[in-house]
Order: structure tokens, then C-alpha cells, then sequence
């Protein structure tokens, strides 16, 4: 009876790979099915008849747990170098003891079971939460996107309705023949339309978009925003990485302003595009009520939500085009420096 129990833990993991694989594609996986069984069951024989049964079944049963945590890395559970150093550490040690302590085999293989399923069960609920704030991070994108599609569309309906209005008043004047009248009233309307032209022209398209978008809604915000930008015709980064790697820079900005409660004067952006030493330099200074002394990867790691995903992805950016980037925190500003290569 001893037997068919110490042979469970190694018969349930074998069954459980064996799923796994059929649930993935049975059709392009049968052969994996009938390849894994094969060689577990080689193992096992070659340790029971070349060694012994106890250190044969355990010394398979590890193999197979080793095996079962690096096909979690296949099917896309990635893992850290240290969580996998640790893991195989400890179901090393376990098995070690298992050795030392033979009157306690059974508890040890059991054991190994459940380290596994426990490791196992743990990268799922970190994916599934990484998932899930993914999905919120790409809702609140997709809702500011919204918002800044709304504002310009709501700036055009006005200026339709306002343009009967004029029509009318230019009208009435040339009826009268009140030309100096007319004339006067058509340069209120040259300065009127100048106030809401363009907030920002840079001289690249894609990046006047995104900048006039965001900066205009950031102004209805009541945030007090100076910039000054001028990007070359020719760039090294594509122009939706650029737009990419600027538009979260100001959501960030404009994040921490939102943050500063009954302060309107500490609430500002200061954004600055040009060359710099035949590089782009990119810029952004902004008010915040958050003070950090050490700006590094575990702070970066730490800001949970909309912040921290925006962080990652200025950091990939910059690192896929070798660029250098820089933060500096002092009290009440937050600045962020980045320099990507011509």
C-alpha cells in the first residue's frame, strides 16, 4: 500500500503535463503527450533498476517538477531569474532532505507537490493582476483619448454656431453699407480666431496632435502651462513612438497637477522640445505634492496604476532607441529630462 502512495505525487504531475498539453492543441501536441510519458517512464525505470526505488521515484518526481515549472515559462508566465533560482533551490533542498530523512520520504514527495502548484498558482494570480491593470491602464488611455477628442470637437460646434452669428452681423453692416463698420468687426474676428489657433506647432504633424489635444485640456484644468517646441524634419525615433513617449509624459504631468488639492499656483507644466547637441532633448517640469529621494527602477516599480505604466513605457521607449533619460525630484517640482539620439 506504501507503494501506490509514494507513486501518487509522480502519477498526478504526469497527469497534469499531460492535460496541459492537450488543452493547448491536442492536434499539434499528441506527440509531446506520448514523448513526455515516454521519458518519464525511462527515468523511472533507469533510477528503480540502476539505483533503487525511493531515490528513483523522488529523483524523477524532481525532474518532473523542474520540468512542469519551466513549461510555465513556455506558456507564457514569466518569471524573474530569482524566482526561478529560488524555486529550484528549494525543491533541491526538499529532495535533499527526503534523502536524509527516509522515514519521512512520502511527506516530502507530497511536499514537492505542493511547492509546485503553490509556485504555480501564484504566476497565475500575478498575471491575471498584471492583466487586469493593463486592461484598466488601456480603459483610462482609451477615456483621456475620448476627452481630448471631445474638447476639439466641442471647439469646432462652437465656432460652427458662432459662424452663422457673424455671417448675420457682416450682413447687416454691408446692408447698411457700413463698410469701416464691417471691416473693424471682420478684425476682432482675424484676432478672436488667432486666440484659438494651434496651442503648439512643432513642425511635426503627428506630434502638433497630440500636444494641442492634451495641452488644451490640461489649460481647462486650470493648470498654468508655458512650452516651447521646435522638433527636426528628419528623426531617428518614429513619429508614433515620439507621440507615444510625449503624450505620457504630459498625462504624467498633468496627473501629478491633479493631485495638488487647494493650490492653483503650485499647479504647472513646463515642456520644452528642441536640439541639443545634435540630439532631441524633451523636457517636462511639472508642480506635484510628492517628494522622492531616490528616483530608480524600485520606484518606478512602486507607483501602482496609471503612473507606474506610464513610467515603463517612457523607460522602454528611451531604451529602444539608446537614449538617456533623468528625474529630478525636488519639493513641490517634478522634472523629467530625456535626450534621444538624431
Amino acid at each position: 500500500m506504501t507503494n501506490y502512495i509514494e507513486v501518487i505525487p509522480l502519477i498526478v504531475l504526469a497527469l497534469y503535463n499531460t492535460g496541459r498539453l492537450i488543452n493547448k492543441n491536442f492536434k499539434k501536441n499528441w506527440w509531446k503527450v506520448v514523448v513526455l510519458l515516454g521519458v518519464i517512464g525511462i527515468i523511472w525505470t533507469t533510477n528503480v533498476l540502476f539505483i533503487d526505488a525511493v531515490r528513483g521515484n523522488l529523483i524523477t518526481l524532481l525532474l518532473l517538477v523542474i520540468y512542469s515549472f519551466e513549461m510555465l515559462q513556455v506558456f507564457n508566465y514569466k518569471m524573474s531569474l530569482s524566482f526561478h533560482l529560488l524555486f529550484i533551490v528549494i525543491v533541491i533542498m526538499v529532495t535533499g532532505g527526503a534523502f536524509f530523512y527516509k522515514d519521512l520520504k512520502i511527506l516530502y514527495e507530497y511536499l514537492l507537490l505542493s511547492i509546485y502548484f503553490l509556485a504555480e498558482s501564484n504566476q497565475r494570480y500575478m498575471k491575471k493582476t498584471y492583466e487586469e491593470s493593463a486592461a484598466q491602464y488601456q480603459n483610462m488611455v482609451l477615456s483621456k483619448q475620448v476627452s481630448e477628442v471631445q474638447n476639439i470637437y466641442m471647439t469646432m460646434r462652437g465656432w460652427r454656431h458662432d459662424y452663422h452669428n457673424h455671417m448675420q452681423t457682416l450682413k447687416a453692416h454691408l446692408k447698411l453699407e457700413q463698410i469701416k463698420e464691417a471691416r473693424e468687426y471682420l478684425n476682432t474676428l482675424e484676432k478672436d480666431l488667432d486666440n484659438v489657433n494651434t496651442l503648439i506647432e512643432t513642425g511635426n504633424v503627428h506630434l502638433d496632435a497630440i500636444l494641442n489635444s492634451k495641452l488644451s485640456l490640461a489649460l481647462k484644468g486650470d493648470i498654468d502651462i508655458r512650452y516651447k517646441a521646435e522638433v527636426p524634419s528628419e528623426l531617428t525615433v518614429s513619429d508614433i513612438d515620439l507621440c507615444v513617449l510625449i503624450g505620457n509624459l504630459i498625462d504624467n504631468a498633468v496627473e501629478a497637477c491633479d493631485k495638488i488639492a487647494n493650490d492653483k499656483e503650485k499647479k504647472f507644466i513646463r515642456l520644452y522640445i528642441g536640439v541639443l547637441k545634435r540630439q532631441l532633448y524633451i523636457t517636462v517640469t511639472n508642480g506635484t505634492d510628492e517628494l522622492v529621494r531616490k528616483l530608480d527602477e524600485e520606484y518606478i516599480t512602486a507607483k501602482r496604476g496609471n503612473h507606474g505604466h506610464g513610467l515603463k513605457r517612457i523607460n522602454k521607449l528611451v531604451e529602444k532607441y539608446d537614449g538617456f533619460i533623468n528625474r529630478k525630484n525636488e519639493p513641490g517640482v517634478f522634472v523629467t529630462e530625456i535626450l534621444l539620439p538624431l
